[in-house]
């Protein structure tokens, strides 16, 4: 009906008023078509001797130019968002990139540091960064476990949990979950694991779970699959299940595997101050505040995948093997995120990797080459007596060896255990001070023949980062 009504309008634009002066003498006007021009004494209408007429006039006025100033839709122009969009003030709708990427992980961190109070500085941009890489887990190779950690209980490692669950991706937040679950739960894709109280699992009280931890594992990386027999006994058959997932746990320190240690992001949580209290922590005001965040990061993570996954970060010195791998997707993020945070991103896998790895994560025996490369440096040789070597290591007051259970100290043998498993032995060797005896004990430097071994030198080399002065 409203097009009729334009048409008619159109019409009257176009044809004008009629004559209205009624007076005796005004001469009669002649209506002509305005198709033809020709006279209208026997039409019927006012405007056109006859119907074809008024065809033609209505198809030339839709083949003309549109007079609406080209707003009117386009058949030859594919669809486009309008220049303003429509009710702007609501803010961008979900799925739209509204800023840059490391404006947005600046929020995330505040959003955390809201309600957390970590241990250091670096913590909240690590906690923000493994939150965005679960949008693009599936573009990676390799995905960090989130270690959270600590000595007691309310230091914030479940919060972090709490708030994660409502920025990451496809999040399941559970105390106990099945391995025969977490299967069938990860056969269309990855979801991010979260597990509160794991320390509970892993405890000597814990039970049997070897399966999960095989799971964790082997799952960090996205060609893992574990195997299983489905079916009855009459037709048994093996399937091969995906186990790649992001893993978050969080639990009392010293309960867990160092295998999974070795492939995750530690984060020893600590009470806040008195005083230095944060926000409260209401989950349904925290859940809407979260919503259009994780949907940022969603929708940045789409548009930074391809770049992450193909990227070849800058690492810190000293960062290697197992380490590099799994800080590599961080450390892309943070590229593509731009501005400081591959500055503060650098800063922080030294923090964890370098600077700040406990005891509790190191083998005995690679406690145990620190400590002797740290006595052969104070001494500034390269050869010492097993004697001597020991005297030195039971005076350190804050280390095991003096205890190494039972009320036991190190002895030669147990020396020599530990160190014969990176080919260091001890060995007869000449001193370096004239008219001093020939000493047994260990060397710096390789030996031949038959007192071959490498010498721990090497062993340093390949076990410990390197120290302040070698790097310079």
């Amino acid at each position: 009906m409203s097009a009729f009504i334009n048409t008619l309008a159109d019409i009257d634009n176009v044809i004008g008023e009629a004559d209205t002066d009624t007076t005796a003498t005004a001469p009669a006007a002649v209506m002509t078509c305005h198709t033809c021009g020709k006279p209208l004494t026997e039409s019927v209408s006012d405007d056109f001797c006859d119907e074809p007429c008024q065809t033609l006039w209505l198809a030339s006025l839709a083949e003309s130019s549109p007079q609406d100033g080209g707003q009117s839709p386009d058949e030859d122009q594919p669809e486009a968002a309008p220049l303003t969009p429509v009710a702007s003030w609501l803010g961008a709708p979900p799925g739209v990139v509204s800023r840059p990427g490391h404006e947005l992980l600046d929020a995330v961190t505040a959003f955390l540091n809201r309600f957390l109070r970590f241990p250091s500085e670096h913590c909240a941009p690590v906690v923000a960064l493994w939150f965005a890489h679960t949008h693009l887990a599936d573009r990676l190779y390799v995905t960090p476990r989130l270690i959270l950690s600590s000595a007691e209980p309310g230091s914030g490692k479940t919060r972090v949990l709490e708030i994660g669950q409502y920025l990451v991706h496809k999040p399941e937040m559970t105390i106990s979950m099945t391995t025969a679950a977490i299967f069938r739960l990860l056969l269309d894709g990855p979801v991010t694991l979260m597990f509160d109280e794991i320390d509970a699992v892993f405890s000597t009280r814990g039970g049997n779970n070897e399966d999960l931890r095989g799971l964790l594992n082997a799952g960090y990386k996205r060609s893992a699959t574990i195997a299983r027999c489905v079916g009855d006994a009459k037709s048994m058959n093996v399937q091969r299940f995906p186990v790649y997932a992001p893993v978050a746990l969080a639990g009392i320190a010293g309960h867990m595997p160092a295998t999974i240690t070795s492939r995750a992001v530690t984060i020893h949580m600590r009470k806040a101050a008195y005083g230095d209290d944060p926000e409260e922590f209401l989950e349904e005001d925290v859940e809407l505040e979260a919503a259009p965040l994780r949907a940022e990061l969603a929708a940045w993570a789409a548009t930074v995948a391809d770049q992450v996954a193909t990227a070849r970060p800058e690492r810190p010195e000293g960062v290697r093997n197992r380490a590099a791998e799994i800080w590599r997707p961080l450390l892309a993020l943070a590229e593509a995120a731009g501005g400081d945070w591959p500055a503060v991103t650098r800063a922080a896998c030294t923090h964890f990797v370098i600077d700040t790895a406990t005891s509790q994560e190191e083998s005995t025996g690679v406690q145990l080459l620190a400590a002797l490369r740290d006595l052969f440096t104070q001494h500034g040789t390269d050869r010492m007596r097993t004697a001597d070597i020991l005297s030195a290591l039971h005076a350190l007051e804050e280390a095991q060896w003096s205890d190494m259970g039972d009320g036991k100290v190190l002895n030669p043998q147990g020396l020599a255990r530990e160190l014969k498993r990176y080919d260091v032995k001890p060995v007869v060797f000449e001193p370096l001070n004239p008219g001093e005896k020939a000493g047994r004990g260990y060397v710096a430097f390789t030996t031949n023949g038959a007192q071959a071994q490498t010498g721990l030198a090497d062993a340093w080399r390949r076990y410990l980062p390197p120290t302040p002065s070698a790097q310079a």
